[in-house]
């Protein structure tokens, strides 16, 4: 079985950005929506420490050691980008003006809850600005791999990780297929190449019902 890779995850879901769109990209998979952002489409990604109107990722000759993302990466802009404080960045992210967050997540479930910020008694580095994400944004995509490392599922009932935040997420695009969130819970939309319905259905936890119009993702 051939899942998908972290790069085609994220050229998956930078179908979902429309333009206009003002967009932040969480750390991990999120960050590399930035590199397949259509040409033709004017999207302003805004990252909470400070910036609207990151770019795709540097090369060697060009990378700028001050210029980061929240998740510490070095970074380009695009032109007319804005630099401001954090307190600036967070009441753009609380009054609503930010469009649509992408995230990644240990676990999400039926209900919409994301867990994605601990995992209790590892270390981490701090909250961040997830738990204010999925409540300002006007749309919320999850990016993750459907399985963890061990093999468990991360599609779950219901979550076991203390969450970032509960019915928040719109969308949910693993290695392996589109999953919307309805009020009846998850929503089987598409399939990646050389995966079955059948074979998303037995990696997860949650029931799933198939939309009847459910198809292969395109690239």
């Amino acid at each position: 079985m051939a899942l998908l890779t972290r790069d085609q995850i994220a050229k998956r879901i930078s179908y979902e950005v429309q333009d206009g769109f003002v967009v932040n990209l969480g750390i991990g998979i999120p960050t590399l929506v930035a590199n397949y952002i259509p040409k033709n489409l004017f999207v302003m990604l805004q990252s909470e420490n400070g910036l609207l109107g990151i770019g795709p990722f540097p090369t060697k000759e060009t990378v700028d050691p001050d210029l980061v993302n929240a998740g510490k990466q070095t970074i380009t802009t695009v032109p007319g980008a804005a630099f401001f404080n954090s307190s600036d960045s967070f009441a753009m992210i609380r009054g609503g003006h930010v469009d649509m967050a992408i995230l990644g997540a240990m676990e999400v479930d039926e209900k919409g809850d994301l867990a994605n910020w601990m995992v209790p008694g590892k270390l981490i580095k701090g909250m961040g600005g997830a738990m204010d994400l999925v409540q300002g944004a006007k749309r919320v995509i999850v990016a993750m791999q459907h399985r963890d490392k061990a093999g468990n599922t991360k599609i779950l009932k219901k979550c076991t990780l203390p969450l970032t935040g509960v019915n928040c997420y719109d969308c949910v695009v693993t290695d392996m297929a589109v999953l919307d969130l309805s009020k009846e819970g998850f929503v089987l939309r598409e399939v990646a190449p050389g995966i079955s319905v059948d074979d998303v259905k037995s990696a997860s936890e949650a029931a799933l019902r198939v939309d009847p119009n459910v198809r292969e993702m395109k690239f």
